[in-house]
């Protein structure tokens, strides 16, 4: 993939963590450890661990919600689940302003490219991938102009000059 290590440390710490409310979050919880499962899992590279982990965490995350989805968005899109992480960052992106909505933008963007590019590959790109194509280059362009910081290295304005590309090949 062509995410940076800047970026997803950007994108994992752009939604701050919500004041902690009692009985949500507290030290010593079985909600923190259960996150920090989660995340280790991530971090691993252990992605079906880690969706199974977010997946179980949100419907309790109170204020912690939007990270948690954002994580678990992150996890699909590693594990290769390119087209249910477009869908839970879109969903998360509808919500938001600002950088976490950047933030959410920045991996619907990816999610969507990367499954244009398992379509390309596959042999089975037409309409329905130059669709995602350009909503991948409509999230990213959007990611940028919200919060062009979240690009330290370039990486989203080179996808974006990819998926342009591959939106010519394809003849959209």
């Amino acid at each position: 993939m062509h995410l940076s290590t800047k970026l997803l440390i950007a994108i994992v710490f752009s939604i701050p963590l919500a004041a902690c409310e009692p009985g949500v979050v507290s030290k010593g919880t079985e909600f923190q450890r259960k996150y920090s499962t989660a995340r280790k899992a991530l971090e691993a590279g252990n992605y079906d661990s880690a969706i199974k982990n977010y997946a179980a965490l949100i419907p309790n995350a109170g204020p912690l919600e939007p990270r948690l989805r954002l994580e678990y968005a992150h996890a699909l899109l590693r594990a290769g689940r390119y087209d249910e992480a477009a869908q839970v960052a879109g969903a998360l992106a509808s919500g938001r302003q600002g950088s976490e909505r950047a933030a959410a933008l920045a991996v619907q963007g990816t999610a969507l490219h990367e499954s244009a590019l398992a379509d390309m590959r596959a042999g089975t790109a037409g309409r329905s991938t130059v669709a995602k194509l350009r909503a991948a280059d409509a999230a990213l362009k959007e990611m940028l102009a919200l919060d062009a910081d979240m690009d330290p290295l370039g990486a989203m304005a080179s996808r974006r000059s990819d998926i342009r590309r591959e939106i010519a090949q394809l003849g959209g």
